[in-house]
């Protein structure tokens, strides 16, 4: 075989049994959020911030890279430069086609203006200063764990989720100088992996719920949805997360609704959206259970307005979903797909969409491509642009995408 999305930016063991759909093992990757704080820019002196720019992880074994293009308002891409990330990219073990197994690994936070990566086979975590497309003053700083591979942005605070050993997530401020690490921030996930995770039983994404009242995680092999409510400090009120178990079989990706009253997770074994309420001290109530796509193996979730999309690494394809005015989650279309697939699209992984929800541009890591989409108004998209030449899977492969 071979994912907030609204923008704003454990316990026990885990079973170390493999996740098995279908016969094979569960292709499971991660996709990059663009995690906008609610903050004001006036904070960060001289941030300039990003213009219509895509970036993109190279997430190379021997070098992290960050690939920038210019975006044009038709959604066309051009490339606008290579910048070194100062750490090394990671593989998870037995990743099929997606190398980082998760959602969230690079990240644009529109209110300090930086762009935040993960360099998972360093140990680090990378920050650059955007001006326009371009990237400056790269701070490098321990991610406080093995393995990092998702991060979450709320105003002046990002967490950063370690994959590796027992797993951990680790905060930091935000400052003008890069991250700071927030001192009592520390809290593990009581996993049972290796330094580097199997891909099928390290956790999915780290994120924050809209409101910054709670930091959500996904542990794919124990099937739970881990939830730390947060202190105004920015610290986990709590030394372990609030355990629920998750509707459908191995969570993956987290959304919310434009509200950000709803929570979606995107669930890979049965490729399932489930639709949740985060209730106080950290419990979740299902308010509408798993919808499955019909494709295979989902696993990262945006929203773009009122439509969702997933993408299918089992099968290369994207799956689109409208949310309704009372809540209800629909597929836009009876066959679940909401482009059609492509033959020089394969590998489909990480998708990010753009701040004006107008364009989607997706990952495909066997190709070593990005397409680009219109997001049109019945939410079919419409192919307009492809970028080639990017690290295509082989021992590693690029993933994590952010885009304005």
């Amino acid at each position: 075989m071979s994912m907030h999305s609204g923008r704003r930016g454990h316990r026990g063991k885990s079973r170390t049994r493999r996740v098995v759909l279908g016969g094979g093992a569960l292709a499971v990757a991660g996709a990059a959020t663009v995690a906008v704080s609610l903050a004001s820019a006036s904070q960060y002196a001289g941030s300039a911030g990003a213009d219509h720019a895509v970036f993109v992880q190279g997430n190379e074994l021997d070098g992290n890279t960050i690939h920038v293009f210019a975006r044009g308002d038709e959604g066309t891409l051009a490339p606008a430069g290579t910048y070194d990330a100062g750490g090394k990219g990671g593989h998870q073990v037995d990743a099929p086609t997606d190398s980082l197994a998760s959602q969230g690994s690079l990240v644009y936070d529109d209110a300090s203006g930086m762009l935040l990566a993960v360099n998972a086979g360093s140990g680090t975590v990378t920050s650059f200063r955007v001006e326009g497309r371009q990237l400056k003053d790269r701070q490098v700083v321990y991610s406080g764990g093995e393995f990092p591979s998702s991060i979450a942005v709320h105003g002046k605070v990002a967490y950063v989720m370690n994959a590796g050993g027992e797993g951990t997530v680790q905060g930091f401020r935000i400052t003008g100088k890069g991250l700071k690490p927030l001192h009592g921030s520390h809290r593990s996930l009581g996993l049972d992996n290796e330094d580097v995770p199997r891909f099928d039983t390290s956790p999915g994404e780290i994120e924050f719920t809209p409101d910054g009242r709670n930091l959500v995680v996904t542990t794919k092999g124990n099937n739970t949805v881990e939830v730390f409510p947060m202190q105004r400090s920015g610290l986990p009120a709590v030394a372990e997360p609030v355990v629920n178990q998750s509707a459908g079989g191995v969570p993956f990706a987290i959304s919310f609704d434009r509200t950000g009253k709803r929570m979606l997770v995107a669930e890979a074994e049965k490729s399932t959206v489930t639709t949740y309420e985060v209730k106080r001290e950290g419990k979740l109530e299902v308010l509408q259970k798993p919808l499955a796509n019909g494709q295979e193996v989902l696993c990262w979730l945006e929203r773009a307005g009122t439509f969702f999309y997933g993408g299918n690494t089992g099968n290369s394809t994207v799956s689109g979903y409208r949310m309704g005015k009372h809540g209800r989650l629909a597929l836009t279309n009876d066959v679940g797909i909401a482009t059609p697939p492509s033959a020089n699209s394969q590998g489909v992984i990480d998708l990010a969409v753009t701040e004006d929800e107008k364009f989607i541009y997706v990952q495909n890591a066997v190709s070593g491509t990005v397409d680009g989409f219109r997001v049109e108004k019945n939410g079919s998209l419409t192919k307009v642009t492809t970028a080639e030449g990017l690290p295509a899977f082989d021992e590693s492969g690029m993933e994590g995408i952010a885009a304005v």
